[in-house]
C-alpha cells in the first residue's frame, strides 16, 4: 500500500485521533527493543536502517557502502529479510536460480553487487555469511530488530519527507519515535538536494552529537539519451513522484507517471495495459531499477531502466565511522 497523504501533512484530526494506536505501537517496539541480542558476529556489522516506513533510500545506500567496503578491500556480505520473498532462508541469492517471488525485489537487486543472503531470521542469516568467508555485514534495514548486536547503525531519512508529522504508526509514518530511534543511531545519512538538506536540518529535531552524513541520488550516467524522449513511466517504489521527478530533470518528457504501491507485483495484465497506452502515446515504458527486476520475463527487453546511485557530500563522516569499528585498512586476503 501507499503511504497516506495525511503522513507527510501537519498533524490534522485524523493523526490525532490515530495517536493512541501510535503510542500502543510505540510500546510494543520499545518492549521488543528491550530483549537483549542474541547473536554477536565475529565480524563487524553495520545496519542500514531507518525510523521511517520505508521510501527513504535505504537500498542505494546499501549499494554505496558495499561499493565503498570492497574499493577498501573488504569483503561485505548483505542479510536481509528478503520482503515479499517466499523463501525462508537462510539462503543465499542467485539470479539466475531465484527470483523477486523467491526472495524479494531488493534482495535481488543488492545480489548484484555484493553476495546477499535471504533470511526471515537475521540471526540465522549473519551466521550463514560468516561461514561463507564475509568479512563485514551490511543488515538491509533492521534497526527495530534486536536480534544482531550491531557496531554501527545507520539511519536513513529522506530530506524532502523528513519524519513527516512526527507520529508512530498509524498516525504517522514513524516505526518508532525519532528521539527513541535517532538515540541508538551511530549514524544519520540525509539523503536529497542540497537545498532539501539544508532545510531539513535547519527545521528537525536531532540530536546535537549525532553524527551526520549527507548524499543525493543522482542518475548513473549510461549514455541513454533522455533528453526529449517521450516517457511513460511507472513506479513501485516507497514514493514514486521521487522517480517522475528524476526524470523531468534528465530532461525527458513524461508523458504519464503511474505510481504503484511498495513492492507492488507487475502482472501481464498491469504491464499489456502500459505497453499499450505507451504505444498509443508515442512513448517508451520506463521504471526503476527495483521495480525491473520484478518485471515478466516477456517484458524485460521492453521497458528502459533508470538505475540512480547515491554520491556523499563529503564521505569525511563514513570514514570517520567506519574506522571506530576497525573498517579502516584494506584487508589482505
Amino acid at each position: 500500500m501507499r503511504p497516506p497523504r495525511f503522513w507527510y501533512a501537519p498533524a490534522g484530526p485524523l493523526a490525532l485521533l490515530l495517536q493512541p494506536l501510535g503510542a500502543l505501537y510505540a510500546y510494543v517496539t520499545a518492549r521488543r527493543l528491550r530483549r537483549p541480542a542474541i547473536h554477536k558476529a565475529r565480524v563487524p556489522v553495520i545496519c542500514i536502517g531507518n525510523i521511517n516506513a520505508g521510501g527513504t533510500g535505504k537500498t542505494p545506500t546499501v549499494i554505496a557502502f558495499a561499493q565503498q567496503l570492497q574499493a577498501m578491500g573488504f569483503s561485505p556480505h548483505i542479510v536481509s529479510r528478503g520482503y515479499g520473498g517466499s523463501l525462508q532462508g537462510p539462503v543465499k541469492v542467485d539470479e539466475r536460480v531465484h527470483t523477486a517471488q523467491d526472495v524479494g525485489d531488493e534482495p535481488l537487486l543488492l545480489s548484484a553487487f555484493a553476495p546477499t543472503w535471504v533470511a526471515k531470521d537475521r540471526a540465522l542469516g549473519v551466521a550463514e555469511a560468516e561461514s561463507a568467508g564475509a568479512d563485514v555485514i551490511l543488515m538491509d534495514d533492521g534497526h527495530q530488530n534486536p536480534d544482531i548486536f550491531k557496531d554501527l547503525s545507520v539511519v536513513v531519512v529522506d530530506a524532502k519527507r523528513g519524519f513527516g508529522n512526527g507520529h508512530v504508526i498509524p498516525a504517522g509514518p514513524l516505526r518508532e519515535p525519532i528521539e527513541k530511534g535517532l538515540g541508538r543511531a551511530d549514524l544519520l545519512l540525509v539523503i536529497g538536494r542540497e537545498t532539501e538538506r539544508r532545510s531539513f536540518l535547519k527545521t528537525s529535531p536531532l540530536p546535537q552529537k549525532l553524527p551526520l552524513l549527507e548524499g543525493e541520488l543522482l542518475p548513473l550516467q549510461t549514455g541513454m539519451p533522455w533528453q526529449g524522449m517521450r516517457v511513460l513511466a511507472f513506479a513501485g517504489i516507497g514514493h514514486p513522484e521521487k522517480f517522475f521527478a528524476t526524470l523531468r530533470q534528465m530532461g525527458a518528457e513524461l508523458i504519464h507517471g503511474e505510481p504503484l504501491s511498495d513492492h507492488q507485483s507487475l502482472s501481464d495484465g498491469l504491464i499489456t495495459r502500459l505497453e499499450n497506452e505507451a504505444k498509443l502515446r508515442g512513448a517508451q515504458l520506463v521504471t526503476t531499477e527495483k521495480d525491473a527486476v520484478r518485471l515478466p520475463p516477456q517484458f524485460q527487453q521492453k521497458v528502459l531502466t533508470v538505475p540512480v546511485r547515491l554520491t556523499f557530500a563529503d564521505s569525511a563522516p563514513l570514514f570517520e565511522a567506519l574506522s571506530m569499528i576497525g573498517l579502516d585498512a584494506p584487508q589482505s586476503h
